[in-house]
């Protein structure tokens, strides 16, 4: 009885099994493109605060906006997979790249100029 069943087999042999490597695996839920948006919706945000901030005060204005570029670049530092920095390498540069401007927020808010104030209503 000749079928398709009791018929030769044709076609490629057995897939063969290789090891991914790790930095292109399948991204399970799209973890890093998430984490590239996040920082670039923080860049915006420091753009569009350092936009506010220039009509009423352009040096902090200006400052502010600058700081918007270095988490923009942050971030893309972060998003890169290989590259000429080791992953422990940009890992320490992006936590001083925080740490910087955390402290130049902090500097901003202590020394630049006087305020009036909430006000409400």
């Amino acid at each position: 009885m000749s079928g398709p069943a009791s018929g030769p087999v044709s076609g490629p042999g057995p897939a063969r099994i290789r090891r991914a490597d790790p930095d292109t695996e399948p991204d399970p839920g799209l973890a890093r493109a998430r984490t590239e948006l996040a920082w670039l919706r923080t860049a915006i945000a420091f753009a569009a605060i350092g936009g506010v901030i220039l009509k009423r005060d352009v040096p902090a204005g200006v400052i502010v906006l600058l700081l918007a570029g270095v988490v923009w670049a942050t971030g893309r530092l972060a998003g890169a997979v290989g590259g000429i920095l080791t992953r422990p390498r940009r890992l320490l540069l992006i936590a001083l790249a925080v740490a910087a401007v955390a402290v130049l927020a902090l500097a901003v808010s202590l020394f630049g100029p006087e305020s009036a104030g909430l006000r409400l209503a």
